[in-house]
């Protein structure tokens, strides 16, 4: 296992970190801002890629010359019914997100961009179930600080996890950065981590 930096993660995301970490893949972070506003009547899975490859692409775009090793963008979305819940702006959005996932099954979706000198991208789609909730649990949730940053207001790898009853896809998904899709990503830059 190299050392050098392979590549750069166009995400300040400490979860996405700690996944690139854990199968061996050596990076820098990349601060990159793009606009998440959804585009007219995008659907979810093209909103989630456009989103990871324009961050990708962003952070290739301002690199030095020299210091040009592919850039990886991600970015992850929770669906519920017909509606993409991001990250909340504030308590009130917060409890109301967690309230409309109580008792039900939702999608997560992630997308993993890279560009270089080429570019591709790949998407995973996991649904996550909910046991009903109560309002004071939901409360007591935001006052842990945790569903802060987090896409749907929770974070399945914290307190969180206590909420799920079913998980159909991929764990490392729902964190914010599907391992396996990430792993043949990868391969098709050369990046090999095994």
């Amino acid at each position: 296992m190299t050392h050098l930096p392979q590549l750069y993660l166009a995400s300040r995301s400490p979860r996405r970190a700690a996944l690139l970490q854990q199968i061996g893949v050596a990076f820098e972070v990349l601060s990159v801002e793009v606009d998440e506003a959804m585009v007219g009547a995008e659907a979810p899975g093209d909103y989630a890629l456009r989103l990871a490859m324009e961050k990708a692409r962003t952070g290739w775009r301002a690199l030095p010359p020299g210091r040009q090793r592919p850039v990886l963008g991600a970015d992850t979305i929770v669906v519920a019914g017909d509606r993409v819940l991001g990250k909340p702006s504030d308590r009130q959005q917060a409890i109301a997100m967690l309230m409309a996932l109580s008792g039900t099954t939702h999608q997560v979706i992630t997308a993993v961009a890279l560009a270089g000198l080429h570019e591709d991208a790949c998407s995973q789609c996991s649904h996550v179930t909910f046991r009903p909730l109560t309002l004071l649990e939901c409360e007591a949730y935001w006052d842990t600080g945790e569903p802060r940053d987090k896409a749907g207001a929770y974070a399945i790898q914290g307190l969180a996890a206590m909420f799920i009853t079913r998980l159909d896809g991929s764990y490392s998904g729902v964190m914010g950065l599907p391992l396996y899709e990430t792993t043949e990503l990868l391969k098709t830059f050369g990046i090999i981590v095994l």
